[in-house]
């Protein structure tokens, strides 16, 4: 019930006039209050949460058209005991992939009008499933414009009307007869993909180790409805397309490492020509056996040649990298990061390394672009070599397309529906209490603040409204997220990529975990953060990535009694040795929580021949006790706050504030 009052109305005059514009009649705010509270009624909507896809451009596209097995639990729903296992098989298949599989039926079925008849009938029931919790305009705005009718009457006559029947059945056979089934196969399944996910959550690491990277970010560019927060390594990226020149290294470090180029250079045209030339005169006669790249992660058979000269570009720009980081850790004393300058510390006439107070034998002492007197400072050669790289980065159109579609759709951390997203860590004390974190020289901050204040800070780097020194900062901050002892995105004591290529002492490798990942299964700890982020519903969650779990090991990604879900299972291929799985991702819809475990997926060609589909083990973490509806969720609380806008109209109206316009908004 309204409790609008006249003081009301005039202090929202301004606000009230602007809304007539869009409602000029009563009839018109009232059509809308109804509008509004049905859609309150309507089932939640489903939210889909993947993490740390590293690249893997087949498994995550796969996950986006199977809805993470929703689509085919609801096959199973509506046709479970009248089609046998291998025709919902079939038919799931069709709904993934739509053109591939048709083309394999028409080759193989006989009675191709008969099997279409069946077909268009089960899609339509399949639609008519996952287009139930939306309104009808939702649904409208879905639909493809060629079938945007055909599709609207199918889906709102019902089959089993016999006054309908004929309708329905004349409409499906006149689509077959004019030679449109296929299109029109392809257009509801499509449809069926776009609706079985509302909004699809990334918490982070979109980027390096698989090939696909650019991939996944072109077919997100498309997406009808995704956000991220951005993870450790899509900063690397970020800091890399923003100017930084040892997040540029490290970028391509990391491609080498895995033997992975195709993101670089067939996806953002990356000249790594130069790099490839210089490796060969400064390393032609070191094997560079520590840098010979991890070929066990699927990313295809390389012959020897390719390998050495891959170990020779990966010691090169490793090189790079350090001199480089060293040279902002020294330019930035204020991070606390001068016992990184690793090259300061080696004997080289020894071939020692001297850390925390020992001595350690290096593996290899062959640095013959470092000068031991000035040994962050580079070469000639160095220096033109990072100024060609640097100029390819500069010019990428489609990395830079790629970087600003994660700054539109992008943050360090998000709220929804009382559900607190992150990508890895919010930096706390031993005592469990929010660490105060300097983010530059006399600012500090924690928790939220620290999150939203490095966010801001980052796009200070894209922006050319920022002052030429806080831009420069914010392009050198990318290098203290990426392993900064205190970044929310990295929160380790280092980042030991040198000692893991150099030192055999297996206790030089040893990064500390942060305060959070030592408490994080708390549940008072976990409440604490939910609070200190303004999330006060007893039924609130932090989910986030980052850290792999050992699910072989029996590691459970469901900590702190519930109140904390950890969805990185390992999604990159590289992983699966250590997780045993292939991945978490998580469904929120109506009904509660449900997280999936997903094997290795195999291929595409496999998925449409064989109707393959991921293996997935479905565990409840949470169910409701009633079905969720779009009031109980943080669209519900918009609507309500629109409800009582256009009550507070209606009042304005009625009692004279602001006369209603006629049709014609005279």
């Amino acid at each position: 019930m309204s409790t609008t009052n006249n003081y009301d109305i005039k202090k929202d005059m301004r606000y009230l006039q602007l809304l007539s514009k869009s409602f000029p009649t009563i009839a018109d705010a009232s059509t809308e209050i109804i509008n509004l509270q049905a859609i309150l009624n309507l089932p939640k909507a489903t939210e889909h949460f993947v993490a740390d896809l590293h690249g893997e451009y087949e498994a995550f596209q796969h996950i986006l058209k199977n809805a993470s097995g929703n689509i085919k639990r609801k096959v199973n729903d509506l046709f479970g005991n009248t089609l046998r296992e291998t025709e919902k098989r079939e038919l799931c298949t069709l709904i993934y992939y739509p053109e591939q599989k048709l083309e394999l039926v028409k080759a193989s079925e006989a009675d191709i009008n008969d099997w279409y008849h069946i077909t268009l009938h089960h899609l339509v029931a399949v639609c008519r499933d996952v287009s139930s919790k939306y309104t009808r305009s939702k649904v409208r705005k879905s639909l493809p414009h060629d079938f945007s009718y055909i599709i609207q009457e199918l889906l709102h006559e019902r089959p089993e009307d016999k006054n309908k029947a004929d309708y329905v059945n004349v409409i499906i056979d006149t689509i077959i007869s004019t030679g449109r089934a296929d299109d029109f196969i392809v257009a509801i399944s499509n449809v069926i993909q776009r609706l079985a996910i509302d909004q699809l959550h990334i918490l982070g690491d979109i980027y390096d180790r698989g090939p696909g990277s650019h991939r996944i970010m072109d077919l997100l560019d498309s997406y009808h409805s995704w956000d991220i927060t951005w993870g450790n390594h899509d900063i690397l990226w970020m800091g890399a397309a923003a100017g930084n020149d040892a997040c540029m290294c490290s970028v391509i470090r990391l491609s080498l490492r895995y033997a992975n180029l195709i993101t670089l250079e067939d996806g953002y045209g990356i000249n790594l020509v130069p790099l490839a030339t210089f490796a060969m005169e400064a390393y032609g006669d070191d094997p560079c056996t520590e840098f010979l790249p991890k070929t066990d992660g699927g990313t295809g058979a390389i012959d020897e040649k390719t390998r050495q000269l891959i170990a020779k570009e990966h010691k090169a720009i490793a090189v790079l990298q350090f001199k480089l980081e060293s040279q902002l850790y020294q330019k930035h004393p204020e991070w606390k990061m001068q016992d990184r300058c690793l090259f300061n510390f080696i004997d080289y006439d020894k071939g020692t390394i001297k850390l925390d107070g020992k001595t350690y034998p290096l593996t290899s002492c062959s640095f013959p672009t470092v000068d031991p007197k000035h040994p962050d400072q580079l070469t000639k050669e160095e220096a033109g070599l990072v100024a060609k790289l640097h100029h390819s980065f500069e010019v990428s159109e489609k990395l830079h397309k790629h970087i600003k579609l994660m700054l539109s759709h992008g943050c360090m951390f998000a709220i929804w529906n009382n559900n607190l997203l992150f990508h890895a860590s919010i930096p706390l004390n031993e005592d469990g209490s929010l660490k105060n974190v300097e983010i530059y020289p006399g600012h500090s901050s924690n928790g939220q603040q620290l999150l939203t204040d490095i966010g801001m800070l980052i796009r200070c780097a894209f922006q050319n409204d920022s002052t030429i020194e806080m831009r420069n900062y914010a392009i050198d901050y990318f290098m203290y997220l990426w392993c900064g002892p205190d970044s929310p995105l990295f929160d380790k004591s280092k980042m030991a990529t040198f000692e893991r290529y150099f030192i055999q002492e297996k206790e030089t490798h040893e990064e500390k975990k942060g305060c959070y990942f030592v408490l994080r299964d708390n549940e008072a700890i976990c409440d604490a953060i939910l609070k200190a982020f303004n999330i006060t519903d007893p039924n609130r969650h932090i989910i986030n990535g980052h850290v792999p779990v050992r699910a072989i090991k029996g590691e459970s990604p469901i900590k702190a009694i519930g109140k904390l879900m950890v969805i990185d299972g390992g999604f990159s291929q590289a992983y699966h040795r250590e997780t045993g799985i292939a991945g978490y991702t998580l469904v929120y819809h109506s009904r509660g929580f449900q997280l999936v475990q997903h094997e290795p997926f195999t291929s595409t060609e496999d998925a449409i021949l064989r109707g393959t589909d991921i293996k997935s083990t479905t565990q409840i973490v949470e169910m409701s006790s009633r079905r969720m509806l779009v009031a109980d969720t943080d669209k519900g609380i918009e609507l309500n706050a629109q409800i009582a806008d256009l009550e507070e109209l209606l009042y304005a109206y009625r009692h004279g504030f602001i006369s209603e316009k006629d049709t014609n908004g005279k």
